[in-house]
This record gives C-alpha cells, sequence and structure tokens, in this order.
C-alpha cells in the first residue's frame, strides 16, 4: 500500500476490505479447485475410505505440530511473510501429491504430502484474520467487524462454488489436472499478495533462529493466557474441537456418499457439485448475517451460535438418516435430492455460523497476541480432525458413511452447550464479575497481576 503505511490517514478502512476480500477469492478459488474430487483422487490412486480419512488426519496431525511454530512467523516477522511462506508450501505440497499418485507411492507418500500441506494452511491460519483486524481497527473503520467477515465469506463461498465446479470438469477429463491447475492459481495468488498485502495495525519484530526456541515459549505462553485462560475463548476452543471432528469428515466424504446415494459412481462432476452446493449454501447464509444482527437476536451472538450449532447437528444426523434409508430402499434421484437439500440447509447454518464466530473470539483476543490464538483456536480444529477423521472414518469403512455421518453428527451437538457457556462468561466479564486475562510483559513473560484479581 506504499510508503505511508504507516500514517493513519492514508488508511481506509474500505481500501483494506477490499484487499482482504481480493486475497480471499484468489486464496480460495486456488484451494477448492482440488476440494470436490480430492476423495475420489485418493481412492483412484488404489485406497481405501478409511485410509483416505487418515492422509486426511495427517494433514490435520501436520497442523497440529506447526500450529504454534507457525503462529511465532505472524506474531514476530509479520501476518503477510508468513502469508506468503504458506502458499509457497501449499504450491510444492500440491504438486507432490501428484507425484504420489503418478509414481505409486501409495499411504506414504500421500501422508508425508500431507503433512507438507498442512504446514502451509497453517502459515495461514489466523494471519490473515490477525491482519484485518488490526488493519481495520488501525484505520479507524466504523462498521461491524462480523459484516466484514461475513462479506468474505460471501466472497469465499462464490469463490469455492466457482473453484469446485472448474474442479469437477476438469477431474471428469483427468483427476490429476486439478492439482496441476491449482499450484499455478497459488502461483497468481502468492504474487498479488506479495505487491498488495501490507502490514498495518502491527508492529513486525526481528526474529532470530538463536532466539526462535524462546519467541515460541513466549507465543505459546502467551495463548494458554488468552486463549485457555480467557472464560470466553475456553469454551469456544472446544467448539473448535469439535467443528473438527465433524466438519472434515462430512465436507470429504460427501463426495463418493453422493455418488453412492444417486447409484452413479461414474459422475465426478455431480461430486464436485455437492461441494459447491456447500459453497453456494454457504453464501446465503453470510447474506444473511447482517440482517440477522440488526435484530433482538442477532445482537447477542453466542446465543446465534449456539443456535446455528444445535442446528448443524440435527442436519448432520438426517444426512446419515438419508443414507441409511437409500441403503434399506434402493438408491435413486429421489434420496439424492434429499440429501442435497440437507447439505444446504447445513451449508446456510454454516454460513450464519462462523461470521458471527470470527468477530466473537476476535472481540475477546488482544491485538498482540491475536494470531497467536487464533492458531491456538485452529490447533483445537486440527485436534479435532485428527481425531474425527480416522474415528469416523474406520465407521464409515466397516458399517458405512451414513451410520457415521449419524454419529459425527451427534457429537457435534456438544458445541450448542459450549457456545451457550462462552455467553454466559462473556455477560459476567463485561458485567465486572470475570477478570480480564492477565498482560504479560513482553521481556519476562510473567504476569503483572494476578488471575481473578485487579
Amino acid at each position: 500500500m506504499g510508503k505511508s503505511d504507516s500514517d493513519p490517514q492514508s488508511i481506509t478502512g474500505g481500501r483494506v476490505v477490499r484487499v482482504y476480500l481480493t486475497v480471499a477469492g484468489l486464496f480460495t478459488v486456488s484451494a477448492s479447485i482440488i476440494w470436490g474430487v480430492n476423495t475420489l483422487f485418493l481412492l483412484d490412486a488404489g485406497l481405501n475410505i478409511f485410509q483416505v480419512m487418515v492422509v486426511n488426519a495427517t494433514f490435520s496431525v501436520g497442523q497440529m505440530i506447526f500450529e504454534v511454530p507457525t503462529g511465532v512467523i505472524a506474531d514476530t516477522v509479520g501476518r503477510r511473510a508468513s502469508f506468503l511462506l504458506g502458499i509457497s508450501t501449499l504450491v510444492v505440497s500440491t504438486l507432490l501429491y501428484v507425484a504420489s499418485a503418478m509414481f505409486e507411492w501409495g499411504l506414504p507418500g500421500f501422508m508425508g504430502a500431507s503433512v507438507l500441506l498442512g504446514l502451509g494452511f497453517t502459515f495461514q491460519t489466523g494471519a490473515v484474520d490477525a491482519w484485518l483486524v488490526d488493519a481495520l481497527d488501525f484505520s479507524g473503520y466504523p462498521k461491524r467487524k462480523e459484516e466484514v467477515f461475513a462479506r468474505g465469506g460471501m466472497v469465499n463461498g462464490i469463490a469455492m462454488l466457482g473453484g469446485t465446479v472448474l474442479g469437477g470438469f476438469l477431474g471428469q477429463l483427468d483427476l490429476t489436472t486439478p492439482y496441476l491447475v491449482r499450484s499455478g492459481l497459488l502461483v497468481i495468488a502468492l504474487v498479488f499478495v506479495a505487491v498488495y498485502m501490507r502490514d498495518i495495525g502491527f508492529e513486525p519484530r526481528q526474529l532470530k533462529l538463536s532466539t526462535f526456541g524462546a519467541e515460541t515459549r513466549k507465543i505459546f505462553d502467551a495463548g494458554v493466557r488468552y486463549g485457555w485462560r480467557n472464560p470466553v475463548v475456553r469454551p469456544l476452543l472446544f467448539t473448535s474441537a469439535v467443528d473438527g471432528l465433524l466438519m472434515w469428515y462430512l465436507f470429504y466424504a460427501a463426495q463418493p456418499y453422493a455418488l453412492e446415494i444417486l447409484g452413479r459412481e461414474d459422475l465426478i462432476w455431480v461430486a464436485a457439485g455437492i461441494t459447491a452446493l456447500f459453497g453456494l449454501s454457504g453464501v446465503v447464509g453470510n447474506t444473511l448475517v447482517g440482517p440477522l444482527t440488526r435484530t433482538r437476536l442477532g445482537e447477542d451472538l453466542p446465543r446465534v451460535l449456539a443456535v446455528m450449532a444445535g442446528g448443524m447437528s440435527g442436519a448432520a444426523v438426517l444426512i446419515g438418516v438419508v443414507g441409511l434409508l437409500a441403503r434399506s430402499n434402493g438408491a435413486g434421484i429421489g434420496w439424492f435430492v434429499a440429501l442435497a437439500v440437507l447439505f444446504a440447509v447445513y451449508g446456510v447454518m454454516y454460513g450464519v455460523l462462523m461470521p458471527c464466530r470470527q468477530s466473537f473470539i476476535n472481540a475477546h483476543i488482544p491485538s498482540a497476541q491475536r494470531a497467536t490464538v487464533l492458531s491456538v483456536d485452529s490447533f483445537f480444529v486440527d485436534t479435532g480432525a485428527a481425531l474425527g477423521q480416522p474415528g469416523l472414518g474406520f465407521v464409515a469403512q466397516r458399517s458405512g458413511k451414513a451410520l457415521a455421518y449419524v454419529f459425527g453428527g451427534f457429537l457435534y451437538g456438544a458445541a450448542a452447550p459450549l457456545y451457550l457457556r462462552a455467553r454466559r462468561a462473556s455477560r459476567a466479564e463485561a458485567e465486572g464479575a470475570e477478570a480480564v486475562p492477565c498482560p504479560v510483559e513482553p521481556e519476562t513473560s510473567e504476569l503483572t497481576c494476578v488471575p481473578g484479581g485487579p
């Protein structure tokens, strides 16, 4: 944004939002090219559904391992540098997926590529949201942040729609092609971020290899103090774990599950269409956030989150029930339509939930520790995914994908009471009954007050 980036008068919230939305769209369309065909690609490479979920779980484990160390990059060198490293890593890991299939490296090859893929995404998680919130605060942006996150969600949904549909048609020709196209688009996104994204409202710090361990411990400590010990944020971390338990299985099993219920294993583009439908329905949910937050219910964000989580739990269970009924009565178009409707309902609720959740959690995180705490939040998602994907994948392999959806839907039901717990803590904090997390001295990492006291 030029030499005057540090001058508040030269920074406008509108410009920050435009860069954010463009970055979100470019990154999502690049990443999503393979989302509609990834499970089918792995199955075509010789893996079974359980092994596919093991590969996906390896990706989540990779994210778990690297969340805090990459948070060091975002909170010291800068959010932009972290994002650039992430995109570069994703290009390499995507090409390794192609090499694993081409040279028949099997399960170990895909697992290794998935660990690297996890590293790439951890450079991105937290960094972009932290960049946006810091820049908006610096520019004095007057509007509510959940509306910005909702607009970002709409852009992501539209980009995901376009990316997955394109990937589906490319995959119908050759399942390898979407991966090659993805790598090319990621390079374009890399160039845009390098040119237009600058750290605003955040002061980078020098990071040396000799101090990396100390910085990691300091940032981990800050994540614990401002995340785990925050009575509002802590239950939100557990909702992330619950989300990870179900979301990745729900998303990636949907492709072969839809073809199974339709009774047509050869229609690759239909599987990608189900993924695109999820993105489109998410856009619909995003458009509802603005009007909803201006209602009496919408003024109470954690209650909205609890309602959405309860509805998503029920929708996931019904997605599994449709499969059980189709198994008993025969696959066909009717069951497929019912499945598509339920996926759309789930996607709408998810599209409402995510922007509201992003706004709510960011409101309870200090700027200096924002990327760190958001990385800790992602760590909990990864933990849930690392357990949920092989667990539900095992159920799917032994008893069918439908039963795994039912089981996962019931597990997701735990999110609603956790959001209500965060709501109670937020109200108590606002009323002064709870102490906010104590600040940490930057040099000593020591508390400057006693937790629970003034």
